[in-house]
Parts: C-alpha cells; sequence; structure tokens
C-alpha cells in the first residue's frame, strides 16, 4: 500500500502536509508519495527525522490555486501535483491520495481522471459532525453536486451507509434524509422522490431528520443535496467557533470566572477536540474508483495525518469494493 500526497494543496502547503505526511508514514508504517515542486518538498524534509521511513517525492511545477476555475485547471494544469496524484492513482503507482486543495478541482479531476466507480452516477463528498453522544455522524453531499436527482441521493445514501460501518464501526448504520419536517410527505420533489426510493433501499432508512436533530446522535448518515449539505457544514463550522469563542470570552469576565476556567480546561480541550475536523482526517470523495480524501483547506499537519489514515483505512477494509456491491443491490431494489 502507498498514500499519495498533495504537498501544494490547503492554505499551509508544503509547510504542514510535509511534516503531516511523514508523521502518518511513521505512525501508520505505510510508504508515501509527496507530489509537489520537488526542491521545495526536499527543503522541508531535511528538518525532519525520517529514518527508517519510505517516502517518495514526484515532481510537479504547477499548482491549482483555490480560486480557480475546476474544470478549467485540471484541464490545462496537467503538471500540477493535483493532476499528477491522480493519474499516478488511476495508473495503481499509488493506492489513495490525499489533497488540501481546490474542492472542485478535487471533484471533477477525481472523477474524470481515476473514473467513477460503478452504480455511482456522480461524485458526493462526505463530512463528519459531532453530536451529543460524542460519536460523529456523516453527511454526505457536503458539496460536490449541488443539484441531484432523487436517484443520486439512494446512491449516496448506500455508500454513507458503508462508510459508517467500515470507518465510523456503526453496526446496522441509521440512515436519514434531511428535509423541513420528519413527515413522510414533507419537502420538494426532490426529497420526496427520495424518500420513496430509501424506503426499498439496501439500508437501514429510519425517514426524515430535521436539520436541528442532526446534533442528537440518533442517525449515523444522514443525506442530502450538495447545496443543503454545504449550508449545514459551513453553519456547523461557524456555530462551533462561534460558541468557543463566546464561552472563552465569558471565562475572561472575572477572576472566580477564571479560575471555574482552569478547573473545566481539560474537559473543554476534549470538547474542542470532539467538533475539529482535524480529528476526523478530512472527507472521503464518493466516486472515484480509488480512495481520495479531501482535507479541509486550513488542514495542519495533524489533520493532513489524519486525512492519511482515513485513506489507509479506505484501501485496507476495501472500502470502495464494497460500496460498489451494495449500489448494485440498490439496483436490485428500487
Amino acid at each position: 500500500m502507498r498514500i499519495g500526497i498533495d504537498a501544494m494543496g490547503g492554505d499551509h502547503g508544503i509547510a504542514e502536509a510535509v511534516p503531516g505526511a511523514v508523521e502518518a508514514a511513521r505512525t501508520l508504517e505505510i510508504p508515501v508519495t509527496l507530489f509537489g515542486q520537488a526542491e521545495l518538498i526536499e527543503e522541508e524534509l531535511r528538518g525532519i527525522n525520517r529514518a527508517g521511513l519510505d517516502i517518495s517525492v514526484v515532481d510537479c511545477r504547477e499548482v491549482i490555486e483555490t480560486a480557480e476555475a475546476p474544470l478549467q485547471a485540471i484541464r490545462q494544469k496537467k503538471n500540477s501535483s493535483m493532476a499528477q496524484g491522480f493519474r499516478s492513482l488511476r495508473d495503481g503507482e499509488i493506492d489513495a491520495f490525499v489533497s488540501a486543495g481546490n474542492t472542485g478541482a478535487l471533484v471533477v479531476g477525481g472523477s474524470l481522471i481515476v473514473g467513477m466507480m460503478e452504480g455511482l452516477r456522480r461524485p458526493g463528498l462526505a463530512t463528519t459532525l459531532p453530536t451529543v453522544h460524542m460519536q460523529p455522524m456523516v453527511l454526505v453531499d457536503a458539496g460536490a453536486s449541488v443539484d441531484p436527482r432523487p436517484e443520486q441521493l439512494a446512491e449516496y445514501a448506500v455508500v454513507g451507509s458503508i462508510y459508517a460501518e467500515q470507518i465510523l464501526k456503526r453496526e446496522s448504520p441509521r440512515v436519514a434524509l434531511v428535509n423541513i419536517g420528519v413527515e413522510e410527505e414533507k419537502g420538494n420533489e426532490l426529497t420526496r422522490k427520495a424518500y420513496a426510493l430509501l424506503k426499498n433501499a439496501p439500508i437501514r432508512f429510519v425517514g426524515n431528520v430535521e436539520a436541528r436533530e442532526l446534533v442528537s446522535g440518533d442517525v449515523d448518515v444522514a443525506v442530502a443535496d450538495g447545496f443543503v449539505g454545504n449550508v449545514i457544514l459551513k453553519l456547523a463550522e461557524g456555530f462551533g467557533l462561534g460558541m468557543f469563542k463566546m464561552i472563552q470570552d465569558e471565562i475572561r469576565q472575572s477572576f472566580l470566572s477564571r479560575v471555574g476556567g482552569l478547573l473545566v480546561r481539560p474537559r473543554l480541550r476534549r470538547l474542542k477536540n470532539l467538533v475539529d475536523y482535524a480529528s476526523y482526517g478530512g472527507a472521503p470523495l464518493f466516486g472515484p474508483t480509488s480512495p481520495v480524501i479531501k482535507c479541509h483547506g486550513s488542514s495542519k499537519r495533524d489533520a493532513i495525518k489524519n486525512g492519511v489514515r482515513v485513506a489507509e483505512e479506505f484501501v485496507r477494509l476495501d472500502v470502495i469494493h464494497r460500496m460498489e456491491l451494495r449500489l448494485g443491490e440498490l439496483v436490485e431494489h428500487v
């Protein structure tokens, strides 16, 4: 097994991607390949102890920037770290690819260069969200396909269920459809048609779920179109950061509250880790025939390391093959 990492992607690029990749190689005891400008990567590696580690570098002269048009960037920048990584994944030179780069380019490149898994019509991004039971749940799609058909939501439900089962270790994951009410007849045409399909899908479908109940821990997988899913994700990120800032501001208001803050600091740190995206290792892109993991754009080394960890689990547990088998069952049921 060998995992590829886009060393140029994200807000911090090489400065965080390289140390994160090295730590993943050391912790997981696996070979890794770094894609990016070789002289910059080697310069970063010179300051890191990599004794006994299998770390290779593929020189890529171009970089796909965050604001670039995805399709144009993938087509024109064939020597970019992302495009080169996808070709290596397609050709079997690496077994999974991790990037904190341009999300749109990742979706386009993963679909066009690597190719789509059998039974999934359009790609979907999954992300993990914290719950009050201290166990994360899966939201899919988080922004890859903003205008899907009902059949595609059923497909997202199937692959999301396999992800929760294999990666999050949930037995018989509970799958729900994000809607404006719990009743079957609620929602727009998309959600009503999707509901009818999900009832017959080879999953444990528990009905509709309202957005406010996503943190309850009562579902393991929530399915939404990419527009709604991305709004939920961005709101959750912003609310989490804002809530911690408000708590910190309140603690600083008086001497007694500061003393109390010191007493609860270990619990607050644990809570912060539970809502920190870095702990979960990024969002898997459902669609490509080999694992692709999208790390947050502001990912630092811990997030990159955990992204590689998720990629390693995908490969080791043969998750893509399991998804294709269950998608084959979906065709027979709907």
